[in-house]
């Protein structure tokens, strides 16, 4: 009677374990989920990592993600400046410190050249032999002044362009890179919109005053913002891959060549006055139109601590010198207000989880769980930050309650921000440490056979 009743005990409990593979089944498969991740109450951005603002997986980007309005506020009680637009700017977050109509859309000069010099840095060999076109030598002063068929080395030119502004070397390097001056304004274009510059259109390499017709057929000006040409320089310095060889450019205080023949010699001297005037300052670019009066954009690094500005129409002449001291004011309110703060932190991250998914144990009355993990190397795991004083980074986690199976490993599965004023600075996406299978058709009768198969 004991083996009967044993026999019978383990029958009831198979079938018991059957029916409960079945109705687990049945119900999983009510609405099979599909074959990809899918987040519950999270945006769509969570799964990629992008988020608006200076952020992203690799932090390769530069980009204003403040508008700087109460930067300005408390910034705006300590000083005046004589520029219609200007902006301090953290060069490593892009974060705005302080704003004066940052947005609008201005003539930017020769400040454009900081442009033409990182394209042509970029796209073409310090060694190449660029000719002098008769457009190029038709360009009005200040210029190099070199006749039509003089070829130059392009490491020479860029000296020229950087140090000197010399209008018609200007175009010179846009035709050897671009093929002509509107293929490389494409380029110019292309790039400052790879920076997130919207609001920046550039029609000429040197900065002239001009418009042309976007591809909607929109006629715009040759012109930038405050908070996007403080960006442009921000990667011109300390994001390119050419960034070294752009700042011993900019940082030189004179330059002498001669042309591939030898015919005629060149000496540049460096007009970036601020380089002599204040510590730290590290790279410039000065400009004047008729239409865009007296502009600069500037670089300044000191202990660690980075910084770039931009100003636009700061005055007609006679007013020269009112970029210099407006410079000084924006930098010096930097410098006087912020300290750089790392606020990286190691967030604790449960386990999530993952609704219709195979418990790696296989009860199917466990519930599934994915490990999560931020796989950041150890140069990651650091965020330094200009913080004035009272200042701090709210850290937000973005990760849903539930995923649907099945989870891939290494597939993003929420981020974590670090928030300042309301603008998201950095961007950290959270991935899945495993694979987590879902329950399917082929597993349960596997499972099925395995519980009744001797």
């Amino acid at each position: 009677m004991g083996k009967q009743r044993t026999g019978t005990d383990r029958l009831f409990g198979k079938a018991a374990v059957l029916l409960t593979a079945v109705l687990w089944c049945l119900c999983v498969f009510e609405g099979l989920p599909a074959q990809e991740i899918v987040l519950r109450g999270l945006p769509a951005s969570a799964v990629t990592g992008k988020e608006s603002g200076y952020a992203a997986a690799d932090h390769d980007e530069a980009r204003p993600a403040a508008n700087g309005q109460a930067a300005a506020a408390s910034a705006e009680s300590e000083f005046t400046l004589n520029a219609r637009s200007a902006v301090l700017m953290d060069a490593d977050t892009g974060r705005i410190l302080y704003a004066k109509d940052a947005d609008t859309p201005r003539p930017m000069a020769s400040t454009t050249k900081i442009m033409t010099c990182i394209l042509a840095l970029e796209y073409g060999g310090l060694n190449d032999a660029v000719t002098v076109s008769s457009y190029a030598a038709s360009q009005p002063k200040v210029h190099l002044g070199a006749p039509d068929g003089r070829s130059f080395r392009l490491e020479d030119l860029l000296y020229s362009l950087m140090l000197e502004s010399h209008n018609d070397t200007a175009v010179m390097i846009a035709e050897h890179i671009g093929g002509s001056v509107s293929g490389f304004a494409e380029m110019m274009n292309q790039k400052a919109r790879e920076l997130g510059c919207e609001n920046t259109w550039f029609v000429t390499p040197n900065g002239l005053d001009a418009a042309s017709e976007d591809a909607d057929g929109t006629k715009r000006q040759h012109s930038t913002t405050a908070g996007e040409l403080a960006a442009i320089m921000a990667y011109c310095v300390w994001q390119s891959p050419k960034k070294e060889e752009f700042l011993k450019i900019t940082e030189a205080q004179n330059y002498y060549f001669t042309d591939l023949e030898g015919k005629g010699s060149y000496s540049c001297y460096n007009h970036n006055t601020l380089l002599n005037m204040m510590d730290g300052v590290i790279s410039g670019k000065t400009g004047f139109t008729g239409g865009a009066g007296y502009c600069y954009v500037a670089a300044l690094e000191d202990g660690g601590r980075r910084y770039t500005l931009a100003l636009l129409g700061c005055g007609w002449p006679p007013h020269k010198t009112y970029k210099w001291s407006d410079a000084r004011k924006l930098f010096g309110y930097g410098m006087e207000h912020y300290e750089k703060k790392d606020v990286f932190q190691e967030p604790e991250l449960a386990p999530l989880t993952v609704t219709d998914g195979l418990p790696e144990s296989g009860d199917l009355s466990e519930q599934a769980e994915v490990e999560l993990t931020l796989n950041l190397n150890d140069e990651e795991k650091t965020f330094p930050v200009l913080l004035k004083e009272g200042e701090q980074v709210q850290i937000r986690k973005m990760i849903p309650d539930t995923i649907n199976a099945p989870v891939r490993r290494d597939a993003a599965v929420g981020r974590i921000e670090y928030v300042l004023d309301g603008a998201v600075l950095r961007t950290d996406p959270v991935y899945a440490a495993e694979d987590v299978p879902a329950i399917t058709w082929n597993w349960c009768a596997g499972h099925i056979l395995e519980l009744f198969l001797p």
